[in-house]
This record gives C-alpha cells, sequence and structure tokens, in this order.
C-alpha cells in the first residue's frame, strides 16, 4: 500500500527561485455528505500529482491533478453510483504580498494537502450524483425504477375534481 500524505513540507525541498518539482504522492480524502446521503471515496489513498514551483520571496505556485470517484447512492433512483471525476486546481502562495496571493491551505512553507484535495474534489462534484447521465428515477406514484420499468410504465389519471359530482348520479 502506497504512502499517505496528509501534509507536505514545501521548505524540506530546498527549491531556489524559478525551481520546481513534480511529485507522485497518495492522500487520504475524507468522506463527503451531499443531500443526506454518504459518498466515499473509492480507492483511498488517491494517487495525486503535485507541482511545486518556487517564485520569488518564500512564495509557491502549486498544482494539485488527481482523479477520484465517489461510491454512493445516485440522487434520482437510489440505485449504486460511482462517477468519476478528474481534477486540477491551482493555488498561488506569496506571503506578505496582501490578503489574495495567500493560500489556506499553505502555512509556515507546510501544505495542507488532505484539506486541499478534498476542497477541490468537492468543487469538481455536480450537484447531483447520478448513476449515469440518462437517469430516469422513481415513478413519483408507484416508486418504480423507471430506468428499469421502461416507456410502457404509466398509470391512469386520476378524475378530473371539477367533474367528481357527476359520479354520484345514479340512474335508476
Amino acid at each position: 500500500m502506497p504512502l499517505r500524505t496528509d501534509s507536505f513540507d514545501l521548505g524540506g525541498l530546498r527549491l531556489s527561485t524559478g525551481e520546481g518539482r513534480t511529485l507522485d504522492l497518495h492522500v487520504e480524502i475524507d468522506p463527503f455528505e451531499l443531500g443526506g446521503e454518504h459518498y466515499a471515496v473509492d480507492g483511498t489513498p488517491v494517487p495525486v500529482r503535485l507541482d511545486i514551483s518556487r517564485t520569488t520571496g518564500s512564495g509557491y505556485a502549486l498544482r494539485l491533478r488527481s482523479q477520484a470517484t465517489l461510491v454512493g447512492p445516485c440522487m434520482r433512483c437510489l440505485e449504486p453510483a460511482a462517477p468519476a471525476f478528474a481534477v486540477d486546481a491551482r493555488e498561488v502562495s506569496q506571503p506578505g504580498e496582501g490578503e489574495e496571493p495567500e493560500s489556506p491551505y499553505v502555512t509556515d512553507s507546510v501544505l495542507d494537502l488532505k484539506a486541499w484535495a478534498r476542497d477541490t474534489l468537492a468543487l469538481a462534484v455536480p450537484a447531483s450524483i447520478l448513476c449515469r447521465a440518462d437517469c430516469a428515477g422513481l415513478c413519483s406514484i408507484c416508486g418504480a425504477n423507471l430506468n428499469d420499468a421502461g416507456s410502457e410504465h404509466h398509470h391512469e389519471r386520476p378524475p378530473d375534481p371539477r367533474w367528481a359530482k357527476l359520479s354520484e348520479i345514479r340512474f335508476t
């Protein structure tokens, strides 16, 4: 099993200005709770590629690339779903240059890789986790899985309530 890296000491690389490195690491990504359902990250720790470049002063330009699969119920039909998401994120940490260029993931030249990987994956996840792109969901009347039921699945429409009194007429 590969070694897990939750945080990484950027200063330990001793990069000079303009120098860079590419590292292949593994990081544990915590499960997600979306729409009241639990979604685990399959295959954790997840392999990530980290590109590090030293900028002027004590700053870094960072790039994180990975691919992760979320496993949990489909939000339409509740069948198992396992969509994969590719992540390509960039961060710049340039301490002392104002508010904007400081990364929330870098503190004293230590990168919180676990938090950054989870946040970038969370941004890549769509609003609905589906088992497949054309998932039809469940029937609102009987709860049948419309992916299995097919196009012939239908229900009789209830009578129009405006005509209800006519059904009370009895002819003898």
